[in-house]
């Protein structure tokens, strides 16, 4: 399969079948792409934060850390990580983001609005999207007051990361919409899906 693009402040969705590959690539450089899987089988089984990072035992996750889903099951693996710096903390950018922390009085519909479109073919509806794997972007945790600081992602032009499947998917992919996380520019995410 050739280079897909999503375009700025958009998304898509595919299916992922179990072994194949999916690579996510920053073409210019500071883009978070925001990553949510679910279960092709049962679409109630959807990747969880929660159950990564406490199995991981660790915030950062990055070449060879699993991504479990809420029933505990391995639903992708890193294989390859030129970043090694994603987030897996804070939930997809919306449009009460943009009202809420913005300020915005006509929000743009986030990170959120395009996943709940991208995956309406699949019947997943906006109150089924989870935490997502958020690629690229970079959060500074204050390891003694707890403080989260949005800073601009360490991903150059080019960087990439590779998961595989570890079961048949439905995937949902954004070109992030959120100012602070993209360094206050919106730019394109690249995604190939490999055998």
């Amino acid at each position: 399969m050739s280079i897909q693009i999503i375009p700025p402040r958009s998304g898509a969705a595919f299916e992922l079948a179990h072994g194949q590959t999916l690579t996510v690539i920053d073409p210019e450089g500071e883009q978070v792409s925001d990553l949510v899987a679910f279960a092709r089988e049962d679409l109630d089984e959807a990747i969880s934060s929660g159950r990564s990072l406490d199995y991981a035992s660790r915030i950062f996750l990055t070449t060879g850390d699993p991504l479990y889903s809420n029933r505990s099951n391995v639903m992708l693996r890193i294989e390859e990580d030129t970043v090694g710096r994603h987030d897996f903390l804070l939930t997809p950018c919306s449009a009460d983001t943009f009202r809420i922390i913005y300020g915005h009085e006509h929000p743009h519909r986030g990170c959120h609005g395009n996943l709940v479109a991208a995956l309406a073919p699949w019947g997943i509806g906006p109150d089924r999207i989870p935490i997502a794997f958020n690629v690229f972007m970079h959060v500074d945790v204050n390891g003694t007051t707890g403080e989260l600081k949005v800073l601009p992602p360490k991903s150059k032009a080019g960087d990439r990361i590779v998961f595989r499947a570890e079961m048949d998917l439905v995937v949902g992919l954004t070109a992030c919409s959120a100012e602070q996380s993209n360094n206050y520019a919106f730019k394109p995410i690249h995604y190939e899906i490999g055998g």
